[in-house]
């Protein structure tokens, strides 16, 4: 089934006359909020650092007093930048663990210090979130995509998961879904009322120095394809290099995201599969080089196949560029028309031939890119709708 259109969900939603926090920036005495569950800001890692670090700016732009909570790598980190509050934490365990207790430290510290109100991105630790509410704190919690399905996961971590997806319907006093088909897969365990459709945003790119991709990778604009994702079975990374490997493309692919093919057999499978056109990057953060490499690709190859509205493909649309998306209905609703689809590595091999001889259809495809971006995922249409549904739930006595 593929997802249900855009206008089912009424999105972007009409702005509403509701209150505005009229503050000084310069001295900040509106509303405390907290933001919970990323890796803090400035961001280095992911999608939902980079939303938090631009929520947290816009709001305190407009007045709001920020706190983020952040993981941190060591002691004495910064406790504030650009007028955000940074509350810092250092977890004693690596990797799951060690996040579970980076949320309960970060929900302990906001329940001490006080808020106004609460916005937790994702819902890994979702329990903790019933001592917000039983703190009489409002909480928003963005629920992310399906986390649970995920095949990386181990199966306790799956059904600490899946406990905490249905725990979120309890912990929090209203649900943000980031695409329709995840608002429909909430509504098996909470009412329609209590949740709201924002998706993800990303700014459009209109250009952008190519040195930074000539100097790291080695590329020349307009001649290569690229895939920036996570390198998991779910985003179909193995079947897109098997596919580009097949025959000479004349060009490379640039495959962004950690590869190890040392103790993980996926990993060195894709390595197997690949021929001597594919350019394994690793993992880069510079964001000159990620804006140059999506600014300048032939190509963009999108192989998620889980989650709702991901920030990789809505930074591709933004960058104008032509993409090539997994069929599912995550994708369909997100890329629309703008995008072709392929279902596996045949057809994903089929797709690459044709695009890569039909410049016509690309620059076509680049155009409706644009378009649907600055329809729906423009980050003043994200964070807009944000404040103002912060605001609706805000406590009246601080609207009065």
């Amino acid at each position: 089934m593929l997802a249900p259109a855009a206008d089912a969900w009424a999105w972007p939603r009409p702005v509403s006359a509701g209150a505005r926090w009229p503050t000084d920036p310069q001295q900040p005495t509106g509303p405390r909020i907290v933001i919970l569950g990323t890796r803090g800001i400035p961001a280095r890692h992911g999608g939902f650092e980079t939303f938090a670090e631009r929520l947290a700016l816009y709001l305190a732009g407009r007045g709001w007093r920020v706190t983020v909570a952040c993981q941190a790598e060591r002691s004495g980190g910064p406790t504030a930048w650009r007028g955000i509050r940074l509350n810092q934490h250092r977890p004693w365990s690596p990797g799951p663990l060690g996040a579970m207790e980076m949320d309960v430290r970060a929900t302990t510290a906001a329940l001490r210090e006080g808020a106004d109100i609460a916005l937790t991105l994702g819902y890994n630790t979702a329990v903790l979130g019933g001592l917000l509410r039983a703190a009489r704190i409002p909480h928003l919690m963005n629920m992310d995509g399906i986390e649970w399905q995920r095949a990386k996961w181990s199966r306790p971590v799956r059904g600490w998961l899946w406990l905490n997806e249905r725990a979120a319907r309890f912990a929090a006093d209203h649900l943000i879904a980031d695409h329709p088909c995840i608002a429909d897969h909430l509504e098996r365990h909470a009412p329609a009322g209590r949740i709201t459709v924002i998706p993800y945003g990303a700014d459009p790119v209109t250009g952008a120095d190519p040195q930074p991709i000539r100097a790291r990778l080695g590329l020349e604009p307009g001649h290569y394809v690229t895939s920036i994702a996570r390198v998991e079975p779910e985003n179909s990374v193995l079947e897109l290099v098997s596919a580009f490997s097949r025959r000479p493309r004349g060009m490379p692919l640039v495959v962004l995201g950690r590869v190890d093919s040392a103790g993980n057999a996926y990993h060195a499978a894709i390595r197997a599969a690949a021929s001597a056109e594919v350019i394994f990057a690793g993992a880069i953060y510079e964001q000159d080089v990620v804006t140059a490499l999506r600014a300048h690709a032939t190509l963009h190859v999108h192989g998620h196949r889980v989650g709702g509205t991901n920030p990789s493909l809505v930074e591709a649309l933004g960058a104008g560029n032509a993409v090539l998306a997994h069929d599912n209905r995550f994708n369909r609703w997100v890329a629309g028309d703008a995008a072709a689809y392929f279902h596996d590595a045949d057809g994903c091999a089929a797709a690459l031939d044709e695009l890569l001889s039909n410049p016509a259809r690309r620059l076509a495809m680049q155009a409706a890119a644009r378009s649907r971006h600055a329809s729906a995922f423009g980050w003043d249409l994200v964070l807009t709708a944000y404040e103002e549904l912060l605001l609706r739930w805000l406590p009246a006595r601080l609207l009065s």
